[in-house]
């Protein structure tokens, strides 16, 4: 057999697994948190953790789920500039019909440009976004309020979490290599592969036939994807029994946001074994001569058959934790409990069951049975009710209710806007008609931007000011809280907006350009369209850029400056009968003053206020 670049890097990650494998074995208790060897920072699993070590080896070693937490959420901070970025200079190229900006671009990258350079950014934003951003906030929060939510010590198995977050960088590495390395003179493009990978473009035309991509930032890409799904798996495996085995709460009392991470978690532990399956597939595909996806073989369906059945399920591991969020903010800022909250739990059990029954909607295309399509369209609008229930129940919620416009909460109300607006335009889709018409345009773009970041966006970020006092001790900027609000959503409608007015117009995704000169015929008119509807799109997006800047700064600048909480309670939720467990810890915390790392904070409280 020929040593080629591949299989040589891919028994180098086989080898480095089972290391990995080998070293796992040594621990003799997963649970306690004595290193290996003895010793250590002490037995303790309580919230305090009074014995941790200061500075950065405390990040190096911790296993608290709090500081897990937070470097899940700085780590996310990390991937949202990178894949934000990309999708910036993806715009920016889209302002014109030719290929000029990324060309300029691609000098300062090793001489990757064009639409090697786009359709490495494409993949990049894409993975980034769902798999490195999106999923790793939501379980910073997870982390750092689950435990507190249910009245747990820990999480479960605490070293498991530790070992979980800290694989996510090493599986971003391998992703985001061609980067790194193309400007170092190796050999290593980013992967042109787009988010879905789909095969035969990511493995060969025929058996023993030459790859479409020899690429090996390809196989870098999914060794990464594939270490992002373990880490996943575990964090979500985690989950699961920190809230069923830990919890010392009845289930009566188990809150909106644990029920939707729980139901996450069973999600997880179906779906993403199934595309780690796949993803080493493709690698054998790729690198030792099977055929799993080639027409020989299993054929080329098979990868989205695969694919699809992780990839839908995916989306609501993405959205139900946000959901949760949102059914737990709500209440808080309106004054009133959730409006029918067991209908908002069955709708999340329901989501969660009938989330493996859609996949084939995105198959539509392929020319399966029409008689399979129509049941897969069924089951596709049978999960809109179960959104529904939620939407209907947060609306309700809010009706009559004191809202307090803070910025949780008006980011609670954009991400239900969007919500909205990205579910109707997604029910269509769910149509096999319209979606004919409209497969692989930018209207698909226009409505799964308006998901994903338009409502788990905004409900995460929600989140981080809600929890920014409890995290941080200190207030945030109010003003910079509603500047980044009104820019965004501002900005995400339109762009998500011109984006479906782009599908309508014909407009297909996936491509760098679309220069109509050649073209026979007069497409004076329709590339005029498309110049000027990219170009609403891009200024929407460079407005939401600006947004995203401000709670960066507003973020750092408030942690470094901003005003101490003195009040365990900074959001008055004992006036409204809404103070929970997570802030009954923080409120006990402040009175007890329990060491956080042995560090001294300066004392340099600025003259802010919270909302």
């Amino acid at each position: 057999m020929e040593l080629t670049p591949q299989l040589v890097l891919a028994l180098l990650m086989g080898v480095l697994l089972v290391a990995v494998a080998g070293w796992l074995t040594r621990l003799e208790d997963w649970r306690s948190y004595s290193p290996v060897g003895g010793g250590g920072h002490g037995e303790g699993t309580a919230h305090g953790h009074a014995e941790k070590p200061s500075g950065l080896t405390r990040w190096l070693t911790t296993v608290d789920h709090k500081d897990i937490g937070i470097l899940y959420l700085v780590y996310s901070v990390v991937t949202l500039v990178g894949g934000g970025l990309a999708a910036l200079l993806m715009r920016f190229e889209l302002v014109t019909p030719k290929m000029d900006f990324l060309n300029t671009v691609g000098g300062i990258l090793g001489g990757i440009g064009g639409a090697t350079l786009y359709n490495g950014l494409l993949t990049t934003h894409g993975i980034t976004m769902l798999f490195l951003f999106a999923a790793p906030l939501a379980f910073a929060f997870g982390n750092y309020v689950i435990p507190l939510l249910v009245d747990a010590e820990d999480m479960a198995f605490p070293r498991v979490n530790a070992i979980a977050f800290w694989i996510l960088p090493f599986a971003t590495l391998l992703i985001w290599a061609g980067y790194f390395l193309k400007p170092l003179g190796i050999g290593v493009i980013p992967a042109p592969t787009s988010w879905t990978m789909y095969a035969p473009l990511t493995g060969k035309a025929a058996a023993g036939g030459q790859l479409f991509m020899p690429n090996p930032g390809v196989d870098l890409l999914l060794l990464g994807l594939h270490l992002s799904g373990i880490s996943t798996t575990m964090g979500g495996i985690n989950f699961i029994a920190t809230i069923v085995a830990e919890r010392n709460v009845p289930w009566t009392d188990v809150d909106i946001f644990s029920w939707t991470v729980l139901t996450t978690g069973g999600i997880i532990l179906f779906a993403f074994p199934l595309l780690g399956a796949a993803l080493i597939m493709l690698l054998l595909d790729r690198n030792f001569g099977t055929t799993f996806f080639t027409v020989e073989g299993g054929g080329t369906i098979l990868w989205q058959h695969l694919f699809w059945f992780f990839g839908h399920p995916e989306v609501y591991i993405l959205v139900l934790p946000p959901m949760g969020i949102l059914s737990m903010l709500i209440p808080k800022f309106s004054g009133r409990k959730l409006f029918g909250f067991k209908f908002v739990v069955y709708s999340t059990l329901a989501i969660g069951v009938l989330s493996f029954g859609v996949w084939a909607h995105h198959m539509f295309t392929t020319g399966m049975d029409p008689r399979l399509r129509a049941s897969f369209m069924a089951v596709s609008l049978a999960i809109a009710i179960p959104s529904a229930v939620k939407t209907f129940n947060w609306i309700t919620t809010m009706w009559n209710g004191k809202i307090r416009l803070t910025a949780p909460m008006l980011f609670s109300i954009g991400a239900l806007q969007n919500f909205i607006l990205g579910g109707v335009t997604g029910v269509f889709l769910a149509s096999i008609p319209f979606d004919l018409l409209m497969h692989d345009t930018y209207y698909v773009v226009g409505h799964f931007h308006f998901m994903v970041f338009g409502m788990i966006g905004f409900a995460l970020f929600a989140a981080t000011y809600y929890y920014f006092p409890m995290i941080t001790g200190r207030l945030y900027n109010k003003k910079l809280a509603q500047w980044h609000f009104w820019l965004s959503i501002i900005g995400a409608n339109i762009t998500f907006i011109a984006m479906m007015i782009l599908g309508y117009g014909g407009m297909p995704r996936r491509y760098a350009t679309f220069d109509l000169s050649m073209v026979a015929g007069n497409h004076q008119a329709l590339q005029s369209f498309f110049v000027s509807a990219h170009g609403i799109a891009t200024l929407g997006a460079v407005i939401m850029a600006v947004g995203q800047i401000i709670w960066l700064w507003n973020v750092v600048q408030s942690f470094r400056s901003g005003k101490r909480v003195e009040d365990g309670d900074p959001w008055n939720l004992k006036t409204t009968g809404q103070f929970t467990r997570e802030w009954a810890w923080f409120e006990q915390k402040l009175q007890t003053k329990l060491p956080d790392g042995g560090e001294e904070e300066e004392e340099a409280d600025a003259a802010q206020s919270a909302d």
